[in-house]
């Protein structure tokens, strides 16, 4: 099973955290504010109860939320400079194999699968984090760029299969 690490504790990834850990998935969750940790950890048991939040681990630094991680989804702001800059740190801190997967609305993926040095393993999510969890169609729809391999997409969309969503795939 995948490990999936989740950068940014704020409501998509909380979301992200619940349905990932569900899916049976090893979850690390990252935050560099110590309360929207401690929110999240509450979430979670609430939602998972004490017996399952162990499959989420709680981080609070970006090495060690993506030291293991096969995949990682960042939630940071849908701003140019915020995605680059986390894309710059994931490619140097992240295991050679992990792929990236990133939520934007309006950002090219090609754009910004330029800044890491494995362009074939980043693609986009176009998911607006303020109804991403009632989507009642729960289609995810993948943005590709040219450089991006079919093992990235494979890996993405299985992930996304698991918990529950049609793919729909985009070339860019």
């Amino acid at each position: 099973m995948l490990t999936v690490a989740i950068v940014g504790a704020g409501p998509l990834g909380r979301w992200l955290a619940l349905a990932a850990a569900r899916a049976g998935y090893s979850v690390f969750l990252e935050d560099v504010m110590p309360s929207n940790l401690h929110h999240a950890r509450e979430a979670l048991r609430e939602q998972l109860g004490p017996e399952a939040l162990p499959s989420v681990r709680f981080v609070s630094t970006l090495e060690d939320a993506v030291r293991q991680a096969d995949l990682v989804i960042d939630c940071v702001p849908d701003e140019l400079e915020s995605k680059l800059e986390i894309l710059w740190l994931l490619d140097r801190m992240a295991p050679p194999h992990a792929v990236f997967a990133t939520p934007t609305m309006h950002l090219s993926i090609a754009d910004l699968a330029s800044c890491p040095y494995r362009a074939a393993q980043c693609i986009a999510m176009v998911a607006d984090a303020r109804r991403f969890a009632e989507d009642e169609a729960r289609t995810m729809q993948l943005r590709t760029a040219p450089a991006t391999s079919q093992e990235t997409v494979a890996l993405v969309s299985s992930f996304w299969g698991a918990l529950g969503f049609t793919v729909d795939v985009v070339t860019s």
